[in-house]
């Protein structure tokens, strides 16, 4: 049996000689301490330090009597509590959930889990909301689905945004309004904010809903409409490959390098290949987790590509430097950006960015190559959500990706190989055979 009093504890006179008056809740044989504001003198007890005057009691004996009314709406479940639950939930009964600080404290935790991509949606939501809302504290119960109409409108017309530096300046960015596609993604990314808020404060087990609506139930986010296809054929591919720079160290040939490695690769993320160490290539293979679903996913997302010919003087000439170049994955796709913006205005070819090799690897794997789908989605590393099951029963063939990644890079090999890329710098003594 729970039960909560207001007392004095006679060995924590301040120097001042006053008394805070705190609130004591004893559950299952412990014991917490809730601090209060009200604090008395000696005189305001009696001799067994309890508190005799009555207007000084007042606001205590409110306090209790809420937190008691908080632990009689929990009738027979309050005892699934700890003490320690229950002093959490005695203190939030009641409270509003404040929506940009709760945000603010997820996306600390997931920095802290390494999920760089989700980091980034939800910052994005936050400071939506914060721009939305012209304040930095708003309450959950305000996003309703006559809000989200509003917030989508919103969303759609230019603006201004106000946005401070790390180092504490302020500062003003210029914005067109979202597309289709960008009002999508963000609200998907408003929506798992808030679902995450949800699981974090309502338990339905234990009947705690302090989150009780839910706006995208009447507001439908509308799919995002499909992009035109990323992709890239393979005559253009073959230019890019032999793409000569007008200096071999520059920014255009790291490009060139990189978005060939992520072809050969079976079409390789550019924050993976930033990250490729020594110890990824064992035995002839790129072995590696990939980054976006890694954290997601049973296997970890694991894949092991075959280190064809093609691939080794890249992996040479990179492998575990880019750290060195680039201060983040970010950092290197961005100068990736302005290295394709040099080579394509240089071939003349339409503007593309290093997504297209992902996406032009599977479109000639499964459209020139006739490889099936399944077959494709092996080689990208993509799992089918209906098939989840069946995937427990069935061990990769990494021989199977093997064979999609050799009917794709053949059709380069129909013409000689033209540039070779080829550093100074080279790992020393690095073998990709043997090397972990």
């Amino acid at each position: 049996m729970a039960t909560i009093s207001a007392v004095v504890l006679k060995h924590q006179m301040k120097k001042d000689g006053t008394f805070n008056v705190k609130i004591r809740l004893t559950h299952k044989r412990q014991t917490r301490y809730i601090d209060t504001k009200q604090f008395v003198v000696r005189k305001q007890l009696d001799q067994n330090y309890n508190i005799k005057d009555m207007f000084a009691a007042k606001p205590i004996y409110d306090t209790v009597f809420k937190y008691r009314e908080s632990l009689t709406n929990l009738n027979d479940r309050v005892d699934y509590y700890t003490c320690e639950q229950l002093l959490e939930y005695i203190q939030a009964d009641g409270e509003k959930v404040e929506f940009i600080s709760f945000g603010r404290k997820h996306i600390e935790k997931l920095k802290a889990e390494g999920r760089k991509g989700t980091v980034t949606n939800f910052r994005s939501a936050v400071n939506h909301l914060i721009d939305y809302f012209e304040r930095e504290e708003v309450f959950i119960d305000e996003v309703t689905s006559k809000m989200l109409k509003d917030y989508e409108a919103y969303l759609r017309k230019p603006r201004t945004l106000n946005r401070v530096h790390r180092n504490g300046t302020k500062f003003q960015i210029k914005t067109v309004g979202l597309s289709d596609a960008g009002i999508a993604g963000a609200m998907r990314d408003l929506r798992g904010l808030f679902n995450v808020a949800r699981d974090t404060y309502n338990d339905e087990d234990l009947g705690i809903i302090r989150i009780p609506h839910y706006p995208f139930k009447k507001y439908k986010i509308k799919p995002a409409p499909e992009t035109r296809k990323r992709n890239i054929d393979i005559e253009t591919i073959k230019k890019i490959r032999d793409y000569k720079p007008r200096i071999e160290d520059g920014i255009e040939a790291t490009t060139r390098d990189l978005f060939m490695l992520s072809f050969y690769a079976c079409g390789t993320n550019a924050v993976d290949i930033f990250h490729f160490r020594k110890e990824n290539m064992y035995n002839g293979r790129l072995e590696y987790n990939r980054m976006k679903t890694k954290s997601k996913r049973r296997d970890r997302a694991f894949i092991s590509i075959k280190i064809i010919d093609e691939m080794k003087p890249i992996l040479d000439k990179y492998v575990g430097k880019l750290h060195e170049r680039f201060s983040s994955a970010t950092g290197m796709n961005s100068a990736l950006s302005q290295g394709f913006n040099k080579i394509c205005r240089e071939l003349e070819i339409p503007r593309i960015s290093f997504y297209w090799g992902r996406h032009s690897f599977a479109t000639i794997a499964r459209n020139k190559c006739r490889k099936s789908k399944d077959d494709v989605a092996l080689a990208l590393n993509h799992v089918d959500e209906t098939r989840k099951t069946t995937d427990i029963y069935i061990e990769k063939d990494w021989d199977i990706l093997d064979e999609v990644q050799n009917a794709v890079i053949s059709l380069l090999r129909d013409s000689p190989l033209g540039y070779r890329p080829f550093s100074s710098n080279l790992i020393s003594g690095l073998s990709l055979s043997t090397c972990r």
